[in-house]
């Protein structure tokens, strides 16, 4: 049979069953025909409610309401079939006097009691229970579908579902949504299908018995005992493959649970899931043989429970010890390459912990520490243009209890204490206070105090600074973030800058990278300001400057000093007083001096170089000067050519000092000498 001709029966199968159930109705059928549906119809049911159980999901037998009605309407031809026969001829075929003669055995009223207990079976306890179920279900899914389409759709509009998806899953809710309500409306023909049989039940007795006393002249007991068991066989040879798909009805929608396993499959795995409940229940039998009951059958029974909990508990076990050592080796095999790489590279910025601080950077508690942290981030950006990386936060065991570290690209560049459970205060009368222990701020290194948590308020009316852990963590972060941002700017932050540039200032960007610079020479630049404390929020014009210089030189020391004179007014203003610029000036033969000193390097650089007792001898003055000066952070001004390499020289004893060019200043800036620093006298 071609293909063609096979989707062409496949199509003319259920109309042509609908037709010959309809065509019975009212045409009188041979019992050796009824014989053969009778069989049909008992094997359609069985194998209905194998189905029913091997299926995972409800909607895998979607069509399951339409073939309920086809083989409703195909039994209720068939009893109409069968008591045509058992009226008129008294032979209803093999099948029926067969099951007939099966119940009734040798008593009449027994089997009229068996019967009727499973009629009743059929329409109190599984037709009805079905009817339920379907009804509930039906209710409660189309309550829930407008909820499940709305979450279909925030999936869609969040991006974490195509369209087609989402289609797909908008249409499996209407299938579930069409297959309940279905199950609703078909659970409604069987309980009909139940009612019918019993008055077929009635009718075929009752009827019979008439037919057979008037008509056939039999006796009572022989018309009794010839229709009573027609009847029954009749109403078995119907009721039971009924009773088999309202059990399959039942099945089907009370299924749930098992994932996607069937429903076979589930209730095997969860009733074989907790081995010790049939070591409990072989202990009863044994309690139950105790007792007095006859011992044999609960021996037995308990015996084979308890070896079958053993097995199944050892087996578990094996199972659970074999999928350990496999999870175990695939996430050693998975985590190798993973670990590789996690030990080749570093955190940019990392914040260590020892155990005493551990609870303040998770959960609820640590929420606050870590939205300051996300505010420092922020600040960052909006002060000084750097986009900071996230910060890592993690506890070492190896620390003191309450110690912290600060490493930039896995380098230690600050550590303190951080007691949790005090407050460190500084400044103010603190001798009054009990139990204070005598420290030092991590941060500025200057006196401090621990105090308890319940003394803030009296350390606070002395005019002393209380803070707490917390603070001392973020405050000690932003002074290292201050002092070595310059080390967090990567080459890919750098490129995220110049691109967001890009969207506004598309000429010189384009004119810049790559035609004049590399975008790891424009890092260098804008790490070389921000080393030295400059803003570059303003990266347009810095950007153009090194346009500009970068056509005649490709020096980073040039193009940092011409970056800096673009920008002159930002780097000026943190330092002015009243208008003014608070300086401290270089003595000429000094300025003179330091010239001199410079050497060449290999590099085609140069480099500041004094002998140790002149270095020491003009630390000691800078230093001087600085604490002589009345002014709250002057500069250090300095010839063009000098600046860049007195800078370096300073920044490692004086990294606070900033020191600027007089070509760096605006041409109307005024400037408030505070000091003048001379090397050697002339």
């Amino acid at each position: 049979m071609t293909l063609s001709r096979m989707t062409l029966f496949r199509e003319a199968l259920i109309p042509m069953a609908a037709i010959i159930a309809i065509l019975m109705l009212v045409i009188p059928v041979p019992p050796a025909l009824l014989d053969m549906f009778l069989i049909l119809n008992m094997g359609f049911a069985v194998a209905l409610i194998i189905l029913t159980l091997s299926v995972s999901s409800p909607l895998e037998l979607g069509s399951f309401p339409t073939l309920l009605l086809l083989a409703t309407l195909f039994r209720l031809a068939l009893e109409v079939t069968a008591t045509r026969l058992i009226l008129t001829r008294a032979d209803a075929g093999n099948v029926i006097a067969t099951f007939g003669h099966l119940v009734v055995g040798g008593s009449l009223v027994v089997g009229l009691i068996i019967f009727l207990i499973l009629i009743i079976i059929q329409f109190l306890v599984i037709t009805r229970g079905a009817e339920r179920v379907s009804e509930v279900a039906a209710r409660f899914t189309l309550d829930a579908m407008p909820g499940k389409q709305m979450a279909v759709d925030q999936e869609l509009n969040s991006g974490h579902l195509s369209e087609a998806q989402a289609r797909a899953k908008r249409e499996a809710v209407e299938q579930e949504a069409d297959f309940y309500g279905a199950m609703d409306g078909a659970s409604k023909f069987v309980r009909g299908d139940a009612i019918a049989g019993l008055i077929i039940v009635a009718i075929n007795l009752i009827g019979g018995m008439v037919i057979g006393l008037v008509q056939s002249h039999m006796s009572i007991g022989t018309a009794a005992s010839t229709y009573s068991v027609l009847t029954i066989g009749e109403g078995l040879t119907t009721q039971i493959p009924a009773l088999l798909l309202s059990t399959a009805t039942g099945f089907l929608v009370t299924r749930s649970g098992g994932g996607r396993e069937s429903a076979a499959q589930a209730i095997t795995q969860q009733l074989t899931r907790i081995p010790r409940v049939f070591y409990f229940v072989g202990l009863i039998f044994f309690l139950l043989a105790v007792l007095g009951i006859p011992p044999l059958m609960p021996l037995v029974f308990g015996a084979l429970l308890i070896g079958f909990g053993y097995w199944l508990d050892t087996r578990q076990r094996q199972q659970a010890d074999t999928q350990a050592q496999q999870e175990a080796a695939r996430k050693l095999s998975a985590a190798q390459p993973a670990q590789a790489l996690a030990e080749i590279g570093v955190d940019r910025l990392e914040l260590q912990v020892g155990v005493g601080l551990a609870p303040l950077i998770g959960g609820t508690v640590g929420q606050g520490l870590r939205d300051r942290m996300a505010a420092l981030r922020h600040k960052a950006a909006l002060e000084r243009g750097l986009m900071l990386p996230p910060i890592r936060v993690r506890d070492n065991l190896d620390l003191p209890m309450y110690g912290y570290q600060i490493r930039v690209r896995g380098g230690l560049v600050a550590e303190g204490l951080a007691r949790s459970d005090r407050l460190m205060a500084m400044g103010g009368d603190l001798t009054g206070i009990p139990h204070a222990e005598k420290t030092q701020d991590p941060i500025f290194g200057t006196a401090a105090m621990w105090i308890m948590p319940d003394a803030r308020a009296r350390a606070e009316l002395t005019g002393a600074t209380v803070i707490d852990a917390p603070t001392i963590l973020v405050t000690h972060l932003a002074e290292t973030i201050k002092r070595h941002g310059w080390e967090l700017l990567s080459r890919e932050s750098t490129k995220l800058l110049v691109e967001h540039v890009r969207k506004t200032n598309a000429t010189v960007v384009n004119e810049l990278v790559p035609e004049l610079l590399s975008m790891g020479e424009v890092q260098q630049v804008l790490q070389q300001l921000l080393r030295e404390n400059i803003s570059i929020r303003d990266l347009p014009t810095i950007l153009e400057a090194l346009a500009d210089r970068a056509r005649n030189t490709r020096d980073l020391d040039q193009l940092t000093e011409s970056a800096r004179q673009a920008i002159n007014r930002a780097i000026i203003e943190p330092y002015l007083v009243n208008g003014a610029l608070p300086a401290i000036t270089l003595a000429p033969q000094t300025e003179q001096q330091l010239a001199q000193a410079l050497v060449a390097t290999e590099g085609g650089g140069r480099t500041l170089v004094l002998p140790p007792d002149v270095a020491t001898r003009w630390m000691e003055r800078i230093k001087a000067t600085l604490e002589s000066a009345n002014t709250r952070s002057p500069v250090l001004l300095t010839a063009p050519l000098l600046r860049y390499y007195v800078r370096r020289f300073l920044e490692r004893t004086f990294p606070n000092l900033p020191v600027m060019a007089y070509s760096e200043l605006p041409q109307e800036q005024a400037i408030r000498t505070v000091g003048q620093i001379v090397l050697d006298e002339p």
